[in-house]
């Protein structure tokens, strides 16, 4: 979370983005897959996390219009200013998942798309086994990353600046198994932004099931 007047990287750069990630990503039929494969399991009038919310479209839109309650949490005020204007069935806040309380066993599903890429490898491992931990028995898990082996590199995003760590997929999968959580699919796709300065990405979702129980322990 920004410290005072300071920004978090993440937050400055979606800050400057703003509707334009919605635009530059609204042709992605993956995530639109992603969301149908959670209404086709979601109970009615569930409770959804949705973790970088962005500009609330498509995730909590989506959901919200099923009849299911979304809480959507981002570091970006502009980002959760616009969701709030455009989403206004949802909850939005600003802020940084990592210190948000959270009740154990308290949500039906969690969404996760695109927001674990600004963190370090360690930082991304202990969110996922927390989000794991908040999710009822039986609740849903949805990812979405950018598989790619890389820590701490610096490149350019939309036009600005990121410093980017990633895993692998198959280490992606095994990091939301080690959480404790059943990988029931997978999709990788790539897909280029609707935006003049993207370039083509490979993209995974990933679904999963909490079963019961605990996540594996930090360490």
């Amino acid at each position: 979370m920004a410290d005072g007047n300071r920004r978090s990287p993440a937050a400055a750069v979606f800050d400057a983005l703003g509707s334009d990630y919605e635009k530059a990503f609204a042709a992605s039929g993956a995530h639109r897959a992603s969301l149908a494969w959670l209404l086709e399991r979601l109970p009615p009038g569930s409770r959804v996390l949705d973790v970088g919310s962005g500009t609330g479209r498509p995730t909590a839109a989506t959901l919200t219009a099923a009849g299911h309650r979304v809480l959507g949490v981002d570091v970006s005020p502009v980002m959760v200013e616009i969701a709030s204007r455009q989403v206004p069935e949802a909850e939005f806040r600003c802020g940084d998942i990592r210190g948000l309380p959270l009740e154990d066993g308290s949500l039906d599903a969690v969404c996760v798309y695109f927001a674990l890429l600004q963190m370090s490898r360690a930082e991304q491992a202990d969110l996922v086994r927390r989000l794991a931990l908040v999710l009822r028995p039986g609740g849903l898990f949805a990812l979405a990353t950018v598989p790619l082996d890389v820590e701490g590199f610096d490149g350019v995003f939309m036009g600005q600046g990121v410093r980017v760590t990633s895993f692998a997929a198959q280490a992606v999968t095994a990091l939301v198994r080690e959480a404790g959580l059943t990988v029931l699919s997978e999709e990788s796709v790539l897909f280029t932004p609707a935006h003049p300065d993207a370039t083509p990405e490979p993209q995974l979702f990933l679904h999963g099931r909490r079963e019961g129980g605990e996540a594996a322990p930090a360490g």
